[in-house]
């Protein structure tokens, strides 16, 4: 395993970090909690050391978990975890149907509690680096909101800050993704991949010229970039890529559009040397401001497969142009 700085923090992370939400939600098809504990485990046995969670996984259950699996190696982990829907709200049930998104609350007093409130699931007396998830531009503008935040950090129980943009990929992140760079001077966590380089087009160089981490989360596209996903392929009720392509429109465009983009990165492959889901990784971890890329994780082949990406070659600078070129062109299908 490779290892990277992480502004503002002393120790180094894991280049390959675990984002918690694949077991600490069923959103893909875990429900076992002895799975996602063996998971987590496994993951710090082959060298990850960055474990990236939410207070709203699973209402609390992702941070939850991770204590469970890894409390014992507190000292010898990196924990980040996100903070901004009200889990806590009594209506909160009633509001959120399937993967819709809960009410958000940015007072510094519901901040302050809901810090409180990981640090105990978590069953430590820091949180490594906290997130404000899925912030809007009118969150990251929100004076008292970064004062609370900075607060928290005076006191230790915060080590570092940022902000998640979120969910799905939107121009507007663009914005947000600025404003939290340059007024906050905090690293943000965005959607990138080899397929969708909208985000990290823009904010890459921001982040570099003002020395703050990116985290990157989907670096295989939910899937296709592992060539787990065929023009065939039907995703169940709880798996969140079923709203992907709940109509006939999105699934030419995601499914079989990308299957067949996908099918154009074969030359990224390496027989026995390095894998398409390894490629993928490596092409994340050419931009020199990620400091860990968060691959979906839930079954131990993958996990084996995504940890080994720290010893293949990396991408030749040729390699990286021509899937830029591809991306730009959108692999010559029709828009």
């Amino acid at each position: 395993m490779r290892y990277r700085r992480f502004a503002g923090l002393s120790a180094e992370v894991s280049e390959l970090g675990f984002g918690v939400w694949t077991v600490g939600t069923t959103w893909w098809g875990i429900r076992d909690e002895a799975v996602a504990v063996r998971l987590l485990r496994r993951a710090f046995e082959l060298g990850v050391n960055f474990f990236d969670t939410a207070d709203t996984y699973g209402n609390g259950y992702g941070e939850e978990v991770l204590r469970k699996a890894l409390g014992e190696k507190r000292r010898d982990i990196v924990i980040a975890s996100k903070f901004g829907y009200d889990i806590y709200s009594k209506d909160a049930a009633a509001v959120r149907r399937g993967h819709a998104e809960l009410p958000q609350d940015w007072s510094p007093k519901y901040v302050r509690f809901a810090c409180e409130e990981s640090l105990r699931r978590l069953g430590t007396d820091h949180i490594d680096h906290y997130a404000g998830h899925n912030a809007r531009i009118d969150a990251i503008r929100r004076d008292d909101l970064f004062e609370e935040l900075l607060r928290l950090k005076g006191e230790g129980k915060v080590l570092t800050y940022g902000v998640a943009l979120g969910p799905a990929i939107d121009a507007r992140q663009v914005d947000e993704g600025r404003e939290a760079i340059a007024r906050r001077g905090c690293g943000v966590q965005i959607i990138y991949n080899a397929l969708e380089q909208m985000l990290g087009r823009a904010l890459f160089g921001e982040a570099r010229a003002r020395g703050v981490s990116v985290l990157v989360r989907v670096p295989h596209a939910s899937g296709l970039l592992e060539e787990r996903v065929t023009t065939e392929t039907t995703f169940g009720e709880n798996d969140h890529r079923v709203h992907r392509v709940n109509t006939d429109e999105k699934k030419r465009l995601w499914q079989e559009q990308g299957v067949k983009k996908v099918a154009a990165l074969d030359f990224l492959k390496r027989d026995g040397a390095r894998t398409l889901g390894q490629a993928a990784l490596r092409f994340v971890l050419a931009e020199p401001s990620v400091a860990s890329v968060l691959p979906n994780i839930y079954d131990e082949a993958q996990l084996g497969e995504f940890a080994r990406a720290s010893d293949v070659p990396d991408l030749a600078a040729d390699e990286i142009a021509r899937v830029n070129a591809l991306v730009d062109r959108n692999f010559d299908l029709p828009a």
